[in-house]
């Protein structure tokens, strides 16, 4: 049996959303169960009306819930040990659930998981990673909105971390690794992307395959299986291609209305364009991993109906069967042993004294 925590006063919608996605993941995976918390009044005649979920689930009563507009830091103080996110979160810290979901507030996630489940041994800063739909298939990209700017040793912490999550998610022995640049020559970007890049080319993990630099047309292109760059440009792609795919079906709608000829064409197309919405729906990719902590702790989107909430207790459900934390914590050390190992190698060839000849 796999046990989740869930956060059900998180998003836009809260409950009437969580309760409803919880029955759908219920209803495809018969070894799962959910720990709930949250406010009594508005969970429990939601969770009574579905006696399937009452009887696979556990509610804790909260009175505290964390508003979307909360800072983190007021988060924390208010709602340390109380709110309905803390009390999920430090379910897994205590080993009662091994992953906790939830939809609100990403500053005050973040802060608390940091706080409660604290960073694994040898990881400065943790990530959030983001599944990417692509033209070959799907991609991770890392970090998405945790680590605004990151240094060359951030960067391949986060490579290894990404790396691992592809192992776990799409079954890949070695998945490829890129860093996102202004371009692929090796001799443009900042000074700490090209840092990352030669770390990650002495390193030669087994774990994953470094493919180089990548710009930001290879994301969609599905060039390679890990997308890595820091926080600030992450979450700027991350939103510009969420606003792009909305964009593109607002024009689809809006041409297939637009005559009489149009909305026939449509019904003879219709399976063609119903492919494209489903290629096209944010929500079927929905869910952000906090990788990094001890512990699993995935967001999803905040506005994201029950369908894309239950993707999100679906991602978290897998990275748990597929021993996402252990497969990070193997690649971690294997990569600071090399790492170490080289180090130690230079600094003797360096210190060896110049022979005359």
């Amino acid at each position: 049996m796999i046990t989740l925590s869930i956060d059900a006063m998180g998003g836009d919608h809260g409950p009437k959303v969580v309760l409803p996605a919880l029955l759908t993941v219920l209803s495809r995976r018969s070894d799962v169960r959910f720990l709930i918390y949250g406010r009594e009044e508005v969970v429990r005649p939601i969770l009574d009306a579905h006696p399937r979920l009452a009887a696979a689930s556990r509610f804790t009563h909260c009175e505290v819930e964390v508003r979307m507009d909360d800072k983190p830091s007021q988060a924390l103080r208010q709602g340390r040990g109380k709110s309905s996110m803390w009390r999920a979160i430090e379910a897994v810290k205590l080993g009662e659930a091994e992953a906790c979901i939830s939809a609100g507030n990403t500053g005050a996630l973040m802060a608390m998981s940091k706080f409660c489940l604290r960073t694994m041994a040898n990881i400065e800063r943790p990530a959030i990673a983001a599944i990417w739909p692509t033209v070959r298939s799907e991609s991770i990209v890392l970090d998405v909105g945790a680590t605004i700017g990151a240094d060359a040793h951030q960067l391949v912490d986060f490579s290894i971390l990404g790396a691992a999550m592809a192992r776990a998610l799409f079954e890949i022995d070695r998945p490829t690794v890129g860093l996102l640049n202004v371009g692929i020559e090796d001799v443009k970007g900042q000074e700490d992307v090209k840092d990352a890049a030669r770390l990650l080319r002495e390193a030669d993990l087994s774990s994953m395959k470094y493919h180089g630099f990548v710009e930001g047309n290879d994301i969609g292109a599905g060039t390679v299986d890990v997308v890595v760059t820091e926080g600030f440009t992450g979450n700027i792609a991350l939103k510009t291609a969420e606003g792009t795919a909305r964009q593109i079906g607002t024009y689809l709608r809006e041409a297939m209305q637009r005559t009489v000829m149009a909305k026939i064409g449509y019904l003879f197309a219709k399976g063609a364009f119903e492919r494209l919405r489903m290629k096209l729906n944010v929500g079927k990719s929905n869910g952000g991993v906090f990788l990094g902590l001890n512990g699993i702790v995935v967001k999803s989107h905040g506005g994201a109906d029950a369908e894309g909430f239950a993707a999100a207790v679906d991602l978290a459900y897998d990275m748990v069967r597929n021993r996402l934390l252990d497969r990070i914590e193997a690649d971690l050390d294997l990569f600071h042993a090399r790492h170490l190992r080289s180090g130690a190698l230079r600094a003797e060839d360096e210190s060896e004294p110049e022979t005359e000849e």
